[in-house]
């Protein structure tokens, strides 16, 4: 539970991250989001299973995959889904000091423009949040689906969205090979049953 629903103590390290939206009104709603694309063999897809669904999502996109794919984020955005930023080089800012893991920041907001940003594996030292958050919305998560884990069937990555998801929840699956044969199979049906449920399924206000 510790990886797929970050505990209070763990957020409450962060308590200027967005971890889920709390409802003002209307029905519940949960909130989609694609990690690490955009890349051509997986965001193509998702873009069409979304429009199949209905639904709009957000992608938290490495300027690295932007920079050698502008056009498909361009489609992204034409397709009506928010976007933010995830660093250039998909950096763990555990493992890197804060004026470098600050410029590659910034290096990918050249080509991202929005007030969004999610840390690559949610993971940040406190003086990098403190930095970001004068000039970003840190968008943090509810559920992770855990779709890029080897351990894990489909089966199992959507047996996690039943189980973890609530109203307000913001849900991370990745658009990337890495977890693509479990995202084929879990994405597609874990919006089924949320709408089964009930829930109104939301990209991540594009708050400024």
């Amino acid at each position: 539970m510790f990886i797929e629903q970050p505990p209070l103590l763990y957020r409450l390290l962060f308590p200027e991250a967005l971890w889920r939206i709390k409802r003002r009104s209307g029905r519940p709603t949960v909130y989609l989001t694609f990690d690490d694309g955009p890349i051509p063999e997986e965001t193509p897809w998702v873009l069409d299973t979304l429009d199949r669904y209905g639904v709009k999502a957000t992608f938290f996109m490495v300027g690295d995959n932007v920079r050698r794919n502008p056009d498909l984020m361009a489609e992204v955005v034409r397709r009506g889904h928010s976007v933010g930023n995830h660093t250039m080089h998909h950096l763990q800012g555990m493992k890197v000091r804060a004026h470098r893991y600050l410029r590659d920041v910034a290096e990918a907001a050249s080509l991202i423009d929005s007030p969004l940003f999610r840390p690559p594996h949610g993971l940040l030292r406190w003086k990098q949040a403190a930095a970001l958050k004068e000039h970003f919305n840190i968008v943090m998560y509810d559920l992770v689906t855990r779709d890029y884990s080897k351990k894990l069937t489909g089966e199992q990555v959507l047996e996690n969205v039943k189980r973890y998801a609530r109203d307000g929840s913001i849900i991370v699956f990745h658009d990337s090979i890495k977890a693509s044969a479990n995202m084929r199979y879990a994405m597609p049906r874990a919006i089924e049953w949320l709408q089964e449920q009930g829930y109104d399924i939301q990209p991540i206000p594009m708050f400024t």
